[in-house]
């Protein structure tokens, strides 16, 4: 089978019959709307509708021919102008029963020359509709040819994303600059039409040989038309990006400045363009993992790669810090109990004079910006200082530090739901804590400066309410640096849990783990706590260490091709 011939048609005014009732009539009908068509749909009067089509119906945006289709309906409901033939006829029964009037219908249309397209049915089409991507001007049609009509959308989506936004607002501004060039070097010059227009089938596979001939002064017609040829070599040759920045003021710039009867002005206003170009100001919000740098997001990556100011939280771990480029400033939050909030307006505050610098923030944060990172706020901040934050999620340790400490947030028949909780409250407050509920496994962030507080809240809860109280036999474990090569876990039950860590020490980050599933695993073995040092939770993957050490080194190589040469 040959390759289908794709086309762009002028439906103003054109009369689709529509045969059907379905949601795909529906969708016809819709379609047939946005391109200027009047849709005609064909059903029964007891005919079942799509609420959308039913709502067209009402509008009067659709006309309901209350019937069966009848072979004279593609003849007899057509425009004036065409002797009252339909210009195209989709078919929207299904197959079954309706078979035997959809290939009627398709060799009725087809002895007609009236175009049909018959769904799910590509060898009773004459035609078919590509999945297409609308935006202004450009139209981007993909088709399969009917093998596969979800690939051709998927098709169409990653073409789509690979454009500028809003792209189709900068082909209608050239197409201004191009209908003022014709215009205004038509009149001047009189030049012959066939001189001064473009080809204007987008199908064209190659440019002229003469696309690129050189220019000369001597040459009257070439001269002439000067602006328009250099129209289609900016067309050609210009990054698309660059293209779509070009705005409604940059119009009469541009026509001014490669007059046609100057050749030796600079036609690229690169000032204004560039100036657009430039780096905006940005702030991105990022989280930094549990503490790997294995185990950073590439995004996040890039971002401390791109930063010109990397304001981080305390805890993110060494390594990631030592991904940040040398020339990059760097300031480590100054939080400690009592200053939480003052150490956070000092960030808001350097991150946002910072902006008005026109520079990029990176807040590095621990784990995930909105497991409570405070990132909702800060992006609340900075949004209404007039700076749309770019939010970069990270691996929040309330679920990986339990990971790799052994312990599954859930298993079948032991935990069917993970709660995550902080042990400190706004102004240092201890928080209510959650009843005991055995199918659940709870992790407690900043909580291990108060655990015995917290303990004895959970093994006391509500006061002589047996039922909410936690066992004190439930196991449970602290999780101290996660994922980092001195990760620590202390396992043992909340009866036990506060001693064990008065006698073990503190080895901050950690957080506490409650519920059953902890003992799924690993046991204790009757000890009342067992201590677990180092991490090896990225042994068996092939080329951990490496990714680490790539990391490091791409951010060294990065550093040295951006400082100068002493040489």
């Amino acid at each position: 089978m040959p390759p289908l011939l794709l086309t762009a048609h002028d439906c103003t005014g054109h009369v689709h019959l529509v045969v059907g009732s379905n949601a795909i009539a529906s969708t016809r009908c819709t379609k047939s709307i946005v391109y200027g068509a009047k849709p005609i749909l064909i059903a029964p009067p007891d005919a079942e509708f799509h609420h959308t089509l039913r709502d067209d119906i009402d509008a009067g945006k659709v006309e309901w021919i209350r019937k069966k289709f009848e072979d004279a309906d593609v003849q007899s409901l057509g425009r004036d102008e065409v002797n009252n033939v339909v210009d195209a006829v989709f078919v929207t029964l299904g197959g079954g029963d309706a078979a035997d009037t959809r290939l009627h219908i398709s060799s009725l249309c087809r002895r007609l020359r009236i175009p049909v397209n018959v769904v799910d049915a590509p060898n009773l089409c004459t035609f078919t509709l590509p999945s297409i991507h609308s935006d202004g001007p450009l139209q981007i049609g993909i088709t399969t040819s009917g093998k596969g009509c979800k690939l051709a959308s998927r098709i169409r989506r990653e073409v789509a994303s690979l454009l500028p936004p809003n792209f189709g607002s900068a082909i209608d501004r050239l197409g201004t600059i191009r209908r003022r060039i014709w215009e205004e070097d038509y009149r001047q010059y009189a030049i012959q039409e066939d001189i001064i227009t473009e080809n204007e089938d987008d199908e064209t596979p190659t440019q002229k040989s003469t696309f690129n001939q050189l220019v000369l002064q001597v040459n009257d017609n070439t001269a002439k038309t000067r602006r328009i040829r250099w129209l289609s070599q900016i067309c050609e040759y210009w990054p698309l990006r660059r293209l779509a920045s070009i705005a409604d003021a940059d119009i009469s710039t541009i026509l001014q400045s490669y007059a046609s009867s100057s050749p030796s002005r600079q036609p690229i206003f690169t000032n204004s363009l560039d100036a657009k170009l430039r780096p905006t100001p940005r702030i991105i919000l990022a989280g930094s993992g549990p503490g790997s740098p294995s185990l950073l997001t590439l995004a996040t990556h890039r971002a401390i790669q791109t930063a010109t100011l990397v304001l981080a939280d305390k805890l993110v771990p060494a390594p990631i810090l030592d991904l940040i480029p040398r020339r990059t400033p760097v300031q480590i939050a100054r939080k400690f109990p009592g200053n939480a909030d003052a150490a956070q307006e000092e960030f808001l505050l350097l991150g946002l004079q910072a902006l008005q610098n026109g520079e990029t923030v990176l807040r590095l944060k621990q784990g995930d910006p909105y497991i409570y990172g405070r990132g909702a706020e800060e992006y609340e901040f900075f949004r209404a200082k007039g700076y749309e934050p770019v939010v970069l999620p990270g691996i929040t340790s309330a679920l990986s530090a339990p990971l790799f400490a052994r312990i599954p947030g859930t298993h079948r028949g032991i935990a069917d739901q993970v709660l995550i909780c902080t042990g400190t409250g706004r102004k240092g407050a201890a928080p209510t804590p959650p009843p005991y509920i055995p199918s659940q496994t709870v992790v407690f962030l900043m909580a291990l400066h108060r655990i015995e507080d917290l303990v004895r809240s959970l093994v006391g809860l509500g006061k002589g309410d047996e039922e909410g109280k936690w066992p004190n036999e439930t196991p449970c474990a602290i999780v101290e640096r996660a994922s980092c090569g001195d990760q620590r876990v202390i396992r043992s039950d909340l009866g036990n849990i506060t001693e064990a860590f008065e006698v073990e020490g503190s080895r901050p980050p950690g957080l506490l783990v409650v519920g059953w599933s902890c003992n799924i695993l690993m046991q204790n073995g009757g000890a009342k706590w067992v201590v677990e040092d180092g991490f090896h939770g990225l042994d068996g993957v092939d080329g951990a260490d490496m990714v680490t050490e790539g990391l490091k080194q791409l951010a060294m190589d990065r550093e040295a091709r951006a400082t100068p040469s002493e040489n």
